[in-house]
């Protein structure tokens, strides 16, 4: 080698010692496979399992992060306590192990998925959300989840009414959040429209990419109204016009709920999902979640939520008889 090529060669590798952080981030994110017509490729199967807390444990309330063993010890304390196969407690526990799907870690180093507020907690509730949670605590006292509240045939199943009619899964929000099982959801996208479709309930949401306005407030639906747009390599998705509460938070939300969810392919096999939740009639701020889903070579499986449609009468009829009983 002579030395102007030794002087060449020393001069290129100092130059990739010094350059910054940023520049290695931007190579790695520039991986991220693309469409043919160029925008961020997202299509696939994403799971989006995790043992991470949604709000971070008070018992954690000093620690952002999780060391490694704090990760695996609150890992195995959660399987532990969610199954009736070690739980001798009186406590509700809905199933044996085998059913659930929520993963075996946690899938982050922070301690909740709650990004902000910085504490990892969820927002207080407004007075008048306290209010209308006191009142449904009150008129559903020793009622058990899958119940209709007393008289609330048609229009209230309790909290989780929404799943145990089969018109909304409770993974699937929307927003997404992590839960027992089917956490799944897979994307198709075109140049003008992408498909965010839940593997629980099959729930499909359209989001178009042509700039056209929001529906008006008169037109309401239970996913709501989605309208996206790329912000860099980042789809942003604005979803408002909910027609009543979502199963996200059991039901907490109203139809003033606006998300914002932001999805970003950061490698091949990772999907973030960034969410801003804003309902200012339940919450005293916006409060924002992070999720890492993950690729799954294995495609969305059938959703059975009531296998023969037995399910909702066998409710109904037992609230009915009860009833009669009282």
């Amino acid at each position: 080698m002579n030395c102007r090529l030794l002087a060449c060669s020393l001069t290129v590798l100092a130059l990739v010692m010094l350059a910054p952080a940023g520049a290695a981030a931007q190579t790695e994110a520039s991986q991220a496979p693309r469409t043919a017509w160029g925008a961020p490729d997202l299509q696939g199967v994403w799971d989006f399992r995790s043992l991470t807390p949604m709000e971070r444990p008070e018992e954690l309330a000093d620690d952002e992060s999780f060391s490694p063993e704090q990760a695996a010890e609150f890992a195995a304390e959660t399987i532990r306590t969610r199954s009736r196969d070690a739980d001798t407690s009186d406590r509700v526990v809905p199933y044996n192990d085998f059913w659930f799907d929520e993963g075996t870690s946690v899938t982050t180093e922070r301690t909740s998925l709650i990004v902000d507020p910085p504490d990892g907690r969820i927002p207080a509730l407004t007075e008048e959300a306290q209010e209308r949670q006191a009142a449904l605590a009150e008129a559903r006292s020793a009622v058990s989840s899958h119940e209709p509240t007393p008289g609330g045939f048609v229009e209230d199943l309790g909290p989780g009414g929404l799943q145990v009619r089969c018109i909304l899964g409770f993974n699937s929000g929307p927003p997404m959040a992590p839960s027992a099982y089917n956490n799944n959801v897979q994307v198709f996208q075109t140049e003008d429209t992408v498909v965010l479709f839940a593997e629980m309930n099959h729930e499909a949401r359209v989001v178009p990419l042509d700039g056209r306005d929001h529906l008006t407030d008169s037109v309401r639906q239970w996913t709501g109204d989605s309208r996206g747009r790329w912000d860099g390599d980042t789809l942003v998705v604005e979803t408002r016009n909910f027609l009543r509460e979502t199963n996200f938070q059991r039901g907490a939300t109203t139809p003033n709920l606006t998300l914002i969810e932001r999805l970003t392919r950061v490698d091949a096999d990772t999907l973030r999902y960034d969410v801003t939740v804003d309902d200012p009639t339940v919450w005293t701020r916006p409060w924002t979640y992070s999720v890492p889903m993950q690729r799954n070579p294995y495609p969305v499986y059938e959703y059975a939520c009531h296998e023969g449609n037995y399910g909702l009468y066998n409710i109904l009829a037992g609230a009915a008889v009860a009833g009669a009983e009282q």
